[in-house]
């Protein structure tokens, strides 16, 4: 199996906060070269690090999209169509966003995720009535959509959407990306360490999208128990990652789903 942590790391560019610790940078295999179509929509709106109640307008939304699921695994090209529910966003924005005022947080507590065969077959999915219809009803009783196309630029392993469990989006801010994407193989090497990781796909939003986040991490764990105590109890998750996020000009913008 090919690993590219080492020759695409991106050291040179990257700063290492003095006194973070040292943790084994990432084993990453070959981006997939799938496209990606990803929907995400802030309906009801919640304190940060709380769990999620569905409204009326939330439960009818998700049955609708639901049948848009549906229709959208039938086209030509699409791999694999996914609907999800927020459980949990985790508060704190570091001291990055606040001298970037102008970062779009994200609140998206409904999401939904398209695997397309490649880019190229993405662009046909992204014209089609069913995603547009999608769209159409995330916007209906939304506050804020997010909608863009994007490609695997880097991976640890293929994420299993086909059983629920605690599924990561990662809204990356930076202002370099070759930077972000350098901090994110040395902060994703301290999950892999820290809580078992072996899946995850970030997402390169393609030119001329939306440009909210410069990349968008996607990935799996089991449970909650797999990732919670990690964050909450280890000093190297704020000694080791989050410092190494500020060194670099590079924020987070983490939200938690279970499949809807």
């Amino acid at each position: 199996m090919k690993r590219w942590g080492q020759t695409m790391s991106g050291d040179s560019i990257l700063n290492h906060p003095k006194g973070a610790g040292v943790f084994p940078k990432v084993d990453l295999i070959e981006p997939d070269g799938h496209g990606y179509l990803l929907a995400a929509a802030m309906v009801d709106r919640r304190l940060p690090f709380t769990f999620f109640r569905e409204s009326v307008n939330k439960q009818h939304l998700l049955l609708k999209l639901k049948q848009r699921i549906d229709a959208l695994c039938g086209l030509a090209g699409v791999r694999a169509a996914t609907l999800y529910k927020a459980v949990l966003i985790p508060p704190g924005r570091g001291r990055f966003l606040k001298r970037r005022p102008t970062a779009h947080i994200a609140r998206y507590d409904v999401a939904a995720l398209v695997e397309v065969e490649s880019p190229a077959a993405a662009k046909s999915v992204n014209a089609t009535p069913e995603w547009n219809a999608l769209q159409s009803d995330m916007r209906a009783v939304s506050k804020d959509v997010y909608v863009v196309a994007a490609s695997n630029v880097k991976r640890i392993g293929p994420v299993d959407r086909t059983r629920d469990g605690i599924f990561l989006f990662n809204y990356f801010f930076a202002d370099r990306l070759d930077q972000n994407l350098a901090v994110w193989e040395y902060t994703a090497g301290w999950f892999e360490y820290e809580t078992d990781l072996h899946n995850s796909t970030v997402l390169l939003p393609e030119l001329g999208e939306r440009n909210d986040y410069t990349i968008i991490n996607h990935c799996r764990w089991d449970s909650l128990w797999d990732i919670l105590p990690a964050l909450l109890l280890k000093p190297s998750f704020r000694s080791y990652v989050l410092a190494h996020f500020e060194a670099n000009n590079t924020a987070a913008i983490p939200i938690l789903y279970r499949l809807a």
